[in-house]
């Protein structure tokens, strides 16, 4: 108890040394004088409000007794109408360490898991993710040998947490969590299935990207059978966060941008026909579904210039140049796939490069990102400048350029930590090494060394697209 005595011995030294009488303390912290002098003979436990006034009325910082009222939330009765709001109190202070310590000492006691869980699900709607990730932590902990779909659900908000610029700890976050999937329920499991193919897409694992586009798919189609058969979805039901329809599309668009990625453009068009084709069976007639289905109408026709021009097509070029000029938010990822097209067939495209070069990213703040993950597009802009560095020393011998733009996307890459992208400019640097004059080598040297930084890292520790 001398701990949880802390907070009232320093009260009374303060109303000693300040000659302050009781009465008079609780008027200037607005706090009850029969309250205050309970709580001074340790007869009444202080709640959450009372110690923000306390504090406040003896002119500390907000959190100088936070340490002392964990002791203060377990000495007297167990009480979580004390515990859970001081834990919010915590988190808005960003004081995660008394977070920690607080659920460490509950779950001593596997009966406050369910009301920890609870409290972990409103930090996280509440925007709070990392105080709600040491909960869902020590959750996971807890019941590692459960099979229960609050275990899975906890992983599910703990891979969401932790995605972040680095691809290779996304993997590794998302190969965690894809033990977990099939616990979820549909409504989690749906969502969770597209946003593991954002991970694995990222990192062009597109065979993967495939087979969960696929169960995606599967899943998504069941569902919406079902609800398409019921007048109404049961009650509890959870829904998922878009319209079920909106999902078979969107395994539909994801297997095609997967064939795409692997050359095989029949296949790829195969599945925009299919994505096409919402507006003859989704059965919903709203404002919603025509914005779904037009949307989706939008990406198959310019994914369809975008698989002819990438099978070799140079006449639909600027057919298909024309098209995205009125779609902003698809330019970028177009011109991208432009460049590559132009590498790979020969082409001049120095006039569509030069129309389209304010939407570039980061290199204009006209930049429309639209509904593209800033990650997602990090990635492509990587990939775009090792692409356009070969294109800008085979069509413009631009030798001075092509090395700053190599240099920029090994820079780039390094941050992400994405390894296809860094094999690729180190590659393509050695290539062209005899162009690069002394100061771009020293900068290819330094950014080596993070390379082999990194790979040091990664032995030690271990011995898409996509719209959202």
């Amino acid at each position: 108890m001398e701990s949880a005595n802390s907070i009232r011995d320093e009260l009374m030294h303060y109303m000693k040394n300040n000659n302050i009488k009781r009465s008079q303390f609780a008027d200037i912290a607005g706090i009850n004088s029969g309250t205050l002098s309970r709580v001074l003979q340790g007869n009444k436990p202080i709640s959450v409000n009372q110690l923000v006034v306390i504090t406040a009325g003896m002119g500390l910082p907000q959190e100088y007794f936070f340490k002392d009222y964990i002791e203060e939330c377990f000495s007297f009765d167990i009480s979580i109408r004390r515990i859970r709001p001081f834990i919010f109190h915590c988190a808005e202070l960003d004081r995660l360490d008394c977070v920690e310590q607080i659920v460490n000492r509950l779950l001593d006691d596997l009966s406050y898991v369910s009301v920890l869980f609870e409290i972990a699900e409103e930090l996280y709607g509440n925007d709070k993710p990392q105080a709600a990730r040491i909960i869902y932590r020590g959750l996971s902990e807890a019941e590692k040998y459960q099979h229960s779909e609050r275990l899975a659900l906890s992983q599910y908000r703990l891979f969401l947490i932790d995605l972040g610029d680095n691809l290779e700890e996304n993997v590794r976050a998302a190969t965690q969590f894809e033990l977990y999937v099939n616990r979820l329920n549909e409504a989690d499991q749906i969502e969770a299935l597209k946003q593991l193919m954002h991970v694995f897409g990222m990192v062009h694992k597109w065979a993967k990207v495939d087979a969960l586009a696929k169960k995606l798919h599967r899943i998504a189609t069941i569902q919406y059978d079902f609800h398409c058969r019921s007048e109404r979805i049961g009650e509890g039901q959870k829904r998922t966060e878009r319209p079920l329809y909106y999902y078979i599309l969107y395994a539909y668009l994801a297997r095609s941008t997967a064939s795409e990625e692997c050359s095989d453009y029949n296949r790829a068009l195969e599945f925009v026909s299919l994505y096409a084709d919402g507006e003859s069976w989704v059965q919903e007639k709203d404002e919603e579904s025509r914005q779904i289905i037009k949307q989706f109408s939008d990406w198959a026709v310019a994914n369809t210039y975008l698989y002819r021009v990438m099978s070799g097509e140079i006449d639909v070029l600027y057919e298909y140049a024309d098209y995205i000029a009125s779609q902003e938010n698809e330019i970028f990822i177009a011109v991208r796939h432009m460049v590559q097209a132009a590498n790979l067939y020969g082409w001049n495209i120095d006039n569509i490069l030069k129309r389209f070069a304010s939407y570039i990213p980061y290199q204009s703040g006209k930049t429309k990102f639209g509904e593209y993950k800033q990650a997602i597009l990090k990635e492509s802009y990587a990939q775009f400048l090792s692409d356009l560095a070969v294109y800008r020393f085979n069509e413009s011998k631009d030798s001075v350029t092509a090395i700053k733009l190599l240099l920029e996307g090994l820079s780039l890459s390094i941050i992400m930590n994405s390894g296809k992208n860094i094999i690729t400019c180190m590659t393509l640097f050695e290539q062209y090494r005899d162009c690069a004059d002394l100061k771009a080598r020293e900068k290819f040297k330094k950014l080596s060394s993070e390379v082999h930084r990194l790979n040091a890292k990664k032995k030690y520790y271990t011995s898409w697209f996509s719209v959202v």
